[in-house]
């Protein structure tokens, strides 16, 4: 899993604005869709001034402002200022090792997620922040880069069908949220399918390799839990400012929507965690499968070296260098030797089969 670079995350200062992600190969983009339930307008490749941003906070429309690409740090800073939000926000946007987090205050709402999505050709993740700023009826999103999270919201839009239409900016908010949380249970689907392929492995292949796989699936999936538990306490946050009356600009209905999400959140980290345990008894099988096979081994080891210590004894005995040993001159010293030999190894057999040490 490509996790991110949290070090230099930890070195930002908060008066200090700096992308801290990897994307800076695109140009920032951004496109303002605007709407009701009568009309929708697009534009593309928008540029932002002071006199749109407060057309579009006066506007009784919803509207939905998207940026891509946050390496633009004066871009980002400029749309915050101009919205009429506190500028240290700017930083928790452009800072993208943050944890998940919600904040809201008096008549804006801020909320940060982790998007992580599996690559379709290897066993690596995508991991990307998304932050979202809603004042009034106009919602922001930056991503750090162009994405297809939302195509199907947008496609709702342009085609007037659910309730997004007839709905403000916060169900909005809840679509793109809901949205990015899909994309933990497909990635939660494609670990479970290489945790029942490594249960199988793990009770027919021998090799170290299971174990090295089954060590790294089970980091992977911590490295998910780490990032629901912080979605959890935001979302439990979010649903919960329903009876306070510091923020409105979430209709008491909608509330709802979000303890969705919040469920949605509980059952996510139920199934990491049950697939967590799984990992976890995938690896004790192969570890008490191997202490067996060598269980098996020492037995059949200590069988052969206890049927063999008799025998060693008495050919030590007659190796002595005495001379009045008197099996030496008998004529049939030797056959008889070799037949106690026999006799006393199937004796030994005999008494370890009917044990069923064998």
């Amino acid at each position: 899993m490509k996790r991110l670079k949290y070090k230099k995350g930890r070195k930002v200062q908060p008066n200090y604005f700096e992308y801290t992600g990897q994307h800076k190969e695109h140009p920032v983009a951004m496109q303002l869709f605007v709407y009701n339930s009568e009309s929708y307008t697009e534009t593309t490749n928008l540029n932002l001034d002071k006199v749109q941003i407060q057309q579009l906070l006066d506007s009784t429309d919803v509207k939905w402002l998207n940026v891509h690409g946050l390496h633009e740090v004066d871009l980002i800073k400029k749309i915050v200022e101009t919205v009429g939000i506190d500028l240290y926000i700017a930083g928790d946007i452009l800072n993208v090792a943050k944890r998940t987090r919600m904040e809201e205050y008096e008549d804006w709402l801020f909320f940060s997620i982790k998007s992580i999505l599996p690559e379709k050709d290897d066993l690596n993740v995508r991991v990307e922040q998304i932050s979202f700023l809603l004042k009034g009826n106009l919602l922001i999103s930056f991503q750090e880069k162009k994405g297809d999270f939302f195509a199907h919201i947008r496609e709702r839009i342009k085609t007037n069908s659910g309730l997004v239409c007839k709905k403000k900016s916060d169900f909005l908010l809840y679509l793109m949220l809901d949205a990015i949380m899909e994309n933990f249970y497909i990635t939660i689907e494609k670990y479970e399918d290489i945790i029942e392929q490594l249960q199988i492995e793990a009770k027919t292949n021998e090799s170290q390799d299971v174990l090295i796989r089954i060590e790294k699936c089970g980091e992977d999936l911590n490295y998910l839990r780490r990032s629901i538990i912080p979605l959890k306490d935001s979302l439990f946050n979010l649903k919960s400012m329903k009876d306070d009356n510091d923020f409105n600009g979430i209709e008491k209905s909608n509330y709802t929507f979000f303890s969705r999400l919040y469920q949605k959140s509980l059952e996510l980290l139920d199934q990491v965690d049950y697939d967590i345990s799984s990992l976890e008894s995938a690896s004790s099988f192969y570890f008490s499968a191997q202490g067996h096979r060598m269980n098996e081994i020492m037995k059949t080891l200590t069988i052969v070296s206890v049927i063999f210590i008799p025998l060693t004894f008495i050919v030590g005995v007659y190796g002595m260098n005495f001379e009045n040993i008197p099996e030496l001159k008998a004529p049939n010293g030797y056959f008889i030797t070799l037949g106690v030999m026999f006799v006393l190894v199937m004796a030994m057999v005999f008494y370890f089969k009917r044990k069923k040490w064998f």
